[in-house]
């Protein structure tokens, strides 16, 4: 057995001749397993959060998005796209033609994103799923073409799930100049109707400004025919996600971008990342300050426990065997610590996942849930043990050092 371990554990949990020295102990480790608890549940709190709002976007975005790096659009038949479109793992493409435009109800107004897709949409994600209405998912049928509006964008218009006039849409002209005496002779307009249906992805991105249409109505308003802005597709099951994007990657090198769901929405989980690194960062200092209570501990044990060492060194003891013992004390504590507080916050977020005891507040009637979402990740946890390990023996290893070449 490990000499100094021994009597490092024999310490941990023996009565001292001052009882202080045992709650020091104690609040020493407490305070290590309150930091850790909290580090635990604040980045599984993140966690939840960031897989919400990534499986309100799967409803919507594709699994994979090919798109020109260069420019909005590119010719649909251009044969690096069709190369990638060609793949055998691609179970299902659907080309798209997307842009700014001016939408009219009545007397009001908006600026919206059009978004004209194929007829194999649904195919190609999970729209049916997030539509509201009495309706049916449509983007034409004979010669009217129909728009499915975001439900935010809805209310902006004064609309219901079934508007009964037709919405006028606006979009400026590629060529000539704006004559100020006509403006209208500068946009290209059409109309489109309502199928009875409304989509909700609960991310104000789409509800607020997306009106999903027909592919030849956008085509027509932003005079793009034979282009696309993007290639959507969906992979057959099965198939390795990594490798093939790597594969599309290199057939589209320097013309194409092949973005995952991910980092189509780059932004916002680039934003959830940085919050959830700068919780980690004040909490690891609130940690640092906890381990404090580590050095006061193993001081005034020293101090205690100074008689036992002139018997240890009478018994053949080194002094690197004796500094050995005070800094396996330091590190027990602060490993127990660690072990206590992961598991004190992994019941809290099983607790918090099972009951949803701690809610949003007045505001949870206003959000689509109405308490903390929490997701444990295992790579946090591993994350989070060995950084209480670090900073515990980090904080130890020094003022150990210190006090036993001016107290032993």
């Amino acid at each position: 057995m490990n000499f100094p371990f021994f009597i490092a554990r024999r310490y941990l949990f023996s009565k001292k001749s001052t009882h202080a020295i045992n709650i020091i102990s104690a609040i020493s480790a407490i305070g290590v397993a309150v930091a850790t608890m909290a580090l635990v549940v604040t980045l599984s709190v993140f966690n939840g959060f960031h897989d919400l709002v990534a499986s309100f976007f799967t409803s919507f975005d594709p699994q994979l998005e090919v798109s020109p790096i260069k420019g909005k659009t590119v010719a649909a038949d251009d044969p690096t796209l069709q190369k990638i479109c060609s793949l055998p793992e691609v179970e299902v493409a659907t080309e798209t033609v997307e842009d700014m435009a001016l939408a009219v109800y009545n007397d009001r107004q908006a600026m919206v994103r059009i978004k004209g897709v194929e007829d194999n949409f649904d195919s190609l994600t999970h729209i049916r799923e997030i539509l509201v209405g009495d309706g049916e998912y449509a983007l034409h049928a004979a010669d009217m073409n129909y728009g499915i509006l975001g439900i935010r964008l809805a209310e902006r218009l004064g609309m219901g799930y079934t508007f009964q006039n037709e919405l006028r849409i606006y979009a400026p002209k590629r060529e000539g100049q704006l004559n100020m005496a006509n403006p209208e002779e500068g946009f290209v307009a059409d109309n489109l109707y309502s199928p009875g249906v409304l989509f909700y992805v609960k991310q104000g991105k789409y509800d607020k400004n997306y009106i999903l249409t027909s592919i030849s109505f956008a085509r027509n308003l932003f005079a793009q025919q034979g282009m696309v802005s993007a290639v959507e597709l969906r992979l057959k099951p099965g198939s390795d996600f990594d490798k093939v994007k790597s594969e599309m990657q290199e057939i589209g090198k320097g013309k194409f971008l092949v973005k995952d769901r991910y980092e189509q929405q780059e932004d916002t989980f680039k934003i959830m990342k940085i919050e959830k690194l700068i919780a980690y960062i004040f909490l690891t200092f609130i940690l640092i300050v906890a381990c404090f209570n580590i050095i006061g501990s193993i001081s005034m044990l020293i101090i205690d426990k100074r008689n036992d060492v002139v018997t240890l060194r009478n018994l053949g003891a080194s002094d690197k065997q004796i500094v050995h013992i005070f800094l396996f004390e330091g590190r027990m504590i602060s490993t127990t610590g660690a072990v206590v507080g992961i598991a004190i916050g992994l019941l809290l977020c099983w607790i918090q996942q099972t009951w949803g005891i701690v809610g949003l507040g007045r505001s949870s009637g206003s959000f689509i849930i109405d308490s903390y979402p929490v997701s444990v990740h295992p790579e946090d946890i591993v994350v989070i043990f060995f950084t209480v390990l670090a900073v515990g023996y980090a904080a130890v290893w020094y003022p150990v050092r210190y006090f036993a070449r001016r107290l032993l």
